[in-house]
């Protein structure tokens, strides 16, 4: 591997109104490596990528790219530079096709200026299939699935041809088949000379992928080491400066009456006949792969998607639950995958998202009580401890550890008792895991129910009671979490139905 840097980035200090978001942070790049960019979220990761992605301006410092001195003027500029970053958060035009997206903005054109459709969708297909991923580039990207819109994203990036190229969780939505796919297309990178930031919380991934890796921690660089010499305890604790005893706090409570008693649901072509009871006091894990029916179970029981058959029982009445309005007048709370499109408002404050389910406990007679409101949000900042200036910052310039926890403290301000939590610690260091499982646990003693969603086997049998696995749409099997293991999840979750 070639020593000499091709980027250095030097006493990089960015400041935002209120926030010093990073503080003298100083990143040495060598080709053809790929380098770890770890720390909790709020640690400054993303702030330090847009900035060498040209969203953001740095306030100080020095930026080298190739031995000479450059300035990013924006995003086009960068690319330019062969800087490509892929976001954590889908950046698709939804609507277009998968190669159309691949080159938007970039569309090659004939010799009359006219866009050159037939080049475009094969020169798409090529890259899509050296990525090794059967997509179709005349798909349309809202057709596609969650992880094939991924690799659509890393398509784009590569399209690029980047010599530098950044990946914030580029594995949060991929199987571990398409991982394996993912890894080996950064290895005929690294090959190449493509150097690589790989942003992730999976701390197992990064010792099969990663060479080096940088910690930040409240904007700091904590120091660069080479991957083959930490543990993930190592990793730990450089990143939240204290020991985590364990990974899985779960501490269990005292199974209470029945809240939700679910017959015979059934949506045509996604769910087939789901039958299942929470009580309070626990959590149902609910495990399978990526389209067995998680979301689209979790969507039919907050009246986001409607059902073709079955009954629905909240605290032992049959209730009809027609929209999310009816399920949260019942009692229900539902922490969506998708928290930017569909758990939060990204332009309004962390008060007002945290108040907004609540809005009719906060009014009187048509007026608002400002103060109660404020003491309920701020009750809920501390209590999660969401890292914010204060309670009329806009979610939006939150980290996405932060945007999760505003998410959750809706539901609490509003009091619910039935929470549906569809992967709750998905893009979320491993410092805010724990601190959301303590309230996890919390909730389950004051006598709340918790369905929760996971793609995390371990994080599943961490904090589960009991388990119930799906698979195209059915429910295979559910056992108790103590004793189970993840072959045997898997099992089910394949339609291998041996108890393994």
């Amino acid at each position: 591997m070639n020593n000499v840097p091709m980027l250095e980035m030097q006493h990089i200090r960015k400041t935002f109104p209120g926030v010093v978001a990073l503080d003298d942070v100083n990143l040495t790049l060598r080709k053809g490596e790929v380098h770890i960019l770890l720390g909790e979220n709020g640690a400054g990761k993303s702030t330090l990528v847009k900035i060498l992605s040209g969203a953001y301006q740095k306030t100080e410092g020095k930026i080298i790219l190739n031995g000479q001195e450059v300035e990013i003027r924006g995003p086009r500029h960068a690319q330019e530079l062969g800087i490509g970053i892929i976001y954590q958060e889908f950046n698709l035009v939804f609507q277009l096709s998968a190669a159309e997206n691949i080159f938007l903005g970039r569309e090659r054109t004939n010799k009359l200026g006219l866009i050159d459709r037939k080049q475009i969708f094969e020169s798409s297909q090529k890259i899509l299939d050296n990525l090794g991923v059967k997509i179709d580039a005349f798909s349309l990207v809202k057709d596609l699935g969650v992880a094939q819109q991924q690799m659509v994203e890393v398509a784009k990036a590569l399209s690029l041809d980047a010599k530098l190229l950044i990946m914030d969780e580029p594995t949060s939505a991929l199987t571990d088949l398409e991982i394996k796919e993912l890894f080996a297309t950064i290895r005929r990178l690294k090959k190449r000379g493509v150097t690589i930031i790989y942003i992730s919380h999976r701390l197992e991934e990064l010792f099969e992928i990663g060479d080096r890796v940088s910690v930040l921690r409240d904007g700091k660089q904590v120091g660069t080491y080479p991957i083959a010499d930490m543990t993930q305890t190592d990793l730990i604790r450089l990143m939240v400066d204290r020991d985590l005893k364990t990974q899985f706090p779960k501490q269990y409570a005292k199974r209470g009456e029945e809240l939700l008693r679910v017959e015979g649901l059934s949506r045509k072509g996604v769910l087939d006949n789901i039958n299942l009871q929470l009580h309070r006091g626990e959590v149902l894990g609910i495990a399978g792969l990526l389209g067995s029916g998680r979301t689209e179970l979790a969507r039919a029981l907050f009246g986001v998607d409607k059902i073709d058959a079955g009954k629905i029982f909240i605290r032992g009445k049959r209730q009809k639950i027609t929209s999310p309005r009816d399920a949260i007048m019942l009692g229900l709370g539902f922490l969506t995958e998708d928290r930017k499109s569909q758990g939060l408002i990204m332009t309004l404050s962390v008060k007002e998202n945290v108040c907004l389910p609540s809005v009719e406990r906060f009014s009187r007679w048509g007026i608002m009580d400002l103060k109660a409101e404020d003491q309920a949000a701020h009750q809920s900042v501390q209590e999660l401890r969401i890292k914010t200036p204060g309670l009329s910052q806009k979610v939006v310039y939150l980290s996405g550890g932060n945007q999760q926890k505003v998410v959750m403290s809706k539901w609490l301000c509003r009091q619910a008792d039935i929470l549906i939590f569809d992967e709750p610690t998905r893009g979320i260091d491993v410092g805010a895991k724990v601190e959301i499982y303590k309230l996890m646990n919390r909730l389950t003693a004051e006598g709340t129910g918790i369905i929760m969603i996971s793609s995390e086997l371990p994080e599943i049998l961490g904090m589960s009671d009991r388990i119930a696995v799906m698979h195209q749409g059915q429910l295979t099997a559910e056992f108790p979490a103590q004793g189970a293991t993840q072959e045997k999840i898997m099992g089910y979750a394949l339609g291998v139905s041996n108890g393994a």
